[in-house]
This record gives structure tokens, sequence and C-alpha cells, in this order.
């Protein structure tokens, strides 16, 4: 039976308790279960992320491919049906999936992610040109951001006052009137959801290849915030003057996506205000806190 990662086994049971013990135990079967299933075999180490492992395999009827099986979550559930509709388009592309076991037979690219591109621009400009490729007619299957965020107003102001209101009113007042104004009518386009250099592989049918997509229906510009949350601009935010790197990078990412730039600001601007609140809920470093805090007041 395929070993699980431990580092990956403990976490998940810290995290999600006893169903997290209980899936971990039964990983190595299904696993073995799966390769049965796709006829092939293991070929290399198995890799993890945060919720879910990733098994190199090889088979006589394969690709290059990969076995991903995620813990079983409701923000896993949509991944497949979004790598079905891009169909190869800007992402891995999807060869069999067992949704009830969320388990993922997917083409494998080994020529590493967008992180290993030292260039900031080259960087910027290659996240922008891939949202672009990614935004295609959202399938009426899946679920919609207008939705996702219609509670997001009493939630935010909700939290900060249980927390005594940390950020100033004027930055919580900008994320409530985006809310208000851009959540209940978006269009109907695919989006990523978690767009960001770790989820974007080097390939070789084309340039870069998603990966990871949450798979919901709504405004492009959403995504922003992945991106300008990202280690590459993380140094920016640490500078005496933050705003004109930053918002610089915003317009790079903007122009290549081909999105509205004063909609990317705005919905960047209320995710930040949601992850600067979550942060101090869940015990995040206060360097991360603060750095958060300075890009939801900058993006007002």
């Amino acid at each position: 039976m395929i070993a699980i990662p431990e580092p990956f086994a403990r976490e998940t049971v810290q995290r999600e308790g006893t169903p997290g013990r209980t899936w971990i135990a039964a990983l190595p079967r299904l696993l073995d279960e799966l390769l049965q299933r796709w006829s092939c075999m293991p070929e290399g180490p198995v890799l993890h992320g945060n919720i879910g492992v990733v098994v190199p395999v090889r088979g006589p009827d394969l690709p290059p491919a990969v076995i991903k099986v995620s813990f079983p979550h409701p923000g896993n559930v949509f991944e497949p049906h979004a790598f079905a509709a891009w169909n190869g388009r800007g992402a891995v592309r999807l060869l069999d999936r067992d949704d009830d076991r969320f388990a993922m037979l997917l083409e494998r690219t080994e020529r590493g992610t967008l992180a290993a591109v030292t260039d900031f621009d080259t960087a910027v400009v290659a996240l922008g040109e891939l949202s672009h490729r990614l935004a295609i007619p959202g399938p009426t299957d899946l679920p919609r951001l207008s939705d996702l965020v219609a509670d997001w107003e009493s939630e935010i102001r909700a939290t900060a006052a249980e927390l005594g209101d940390p950020l100033p009113r004027r930055v919580l007042d900008a994320a409530v009137a985006t809310l208000r104004e851009l959540g209940p009518d978006q269009p109907d386009t695919l989006v990523h959801g978690d767009l960001h250099d770790a989820n974007v592989l080097a390939g070789d049918r084309e340039p870069w290849l998603a990966i990871d997509p949450k798979g919901y229906v709504g405004d492009p510009a959403y995504d922003t915030i992945t991106v300008i949350r990202s280690y590459r601009f993380a140094p920016l935010l640490f500078t005496p003057d933050p705003a004109p790197g930053v918002l610089r990078g915003l317009d790079l990412f903007c122009e290549a996506a081909r999105i509205d730039r004063t909609r990317a600001r705005r919905w960047a601007q209320v995710r930040a205000v949601r992850s600067a609140l979550w942060g101090r809920q869940y015990d995040e470093p206060d360097w991360a806190i603060q750095a958060t805090d300075q890009l939801a007041e900058l993006l007002v």
C-alpha cells in the first residue's frame, strides 16, 4: 500500500479531528483501489498540499498523469467540474474522475510552478493572461459567487464588532459598499477562485496551466486578492510607501487579464478586509495581520 506522508496525516487529523483520522486511515486502501480502477502504477514520491495527496502514476494507456485525492469537504466539490469545463484550456486536463471519493486522474507536468519565475512583471502578467484564458462562460451547475458573498456584509459587520472594530470605519464602509454594488449582479464567467503562483504549473502544450480551482461562477476580478497577497507582493507591503508598487502590480495584472481595474481593486479590498478579520479570529502572526490591514486600507 502507498504510504501517506506523515506531516500531511498529522495536519489533517489536527485540522479535521475524528473524521480526518478516519479518512487518513482509509486513504492507502482508497489509493490502491484507484490505481486498479485506472490501470496505473505509482511513479515517484507522494506529494501533498493542505487538503489532498497527489500520486504520480504511469499506465499503458495513459499520458503522464497524477491521481489527486482530497479530503471530503464542501470547498473541494466543484474542482473536477471546473477542470471539465476548461477541458485543458489554461488548466491541466481532467482524464477521469470519481466524485464520490473526491478523486481525479489529471494530466501531469513536471516543469515547476510560476513561483520559480523571479521577474515580478513577467510573473504578474502571466497570471493575468492565464486569468483571461480561464474566463469562459460558467456552467449552470456550478455555484454562483453572488450567492457566496450574499452574507458577507452582515458577517463582516458582526466580526468587526466582536473584535472591537480594529479597522478604520472608512475601510469597512468601502467593503460594504462594494458588496452592495458589485455582489448581487455578476457576470456568468467561470472563476478559478484561488489563482496564485503555486497554483500555476509550467506546461508543454501551453505555457502555464492552472491547478486547484474552486469552481465558482461570477466576476473574474474576484481573483485579484490571491494575486496581490502572494509572496511577490509581500516585500512591497513592508516598504515605507507600499501604494505605488502594489497599485502598479495591480495595473499589470488587470491589463493582462482584461478586467476592469476599479472592480479588481474593490473586490481585492473586500477580501482583504475579510482576511484581516479572519486573521485576528484565528491568531495569524501579527506581521501577516498588519500587512493585510495595510492592503485593505490602501485599496480603498
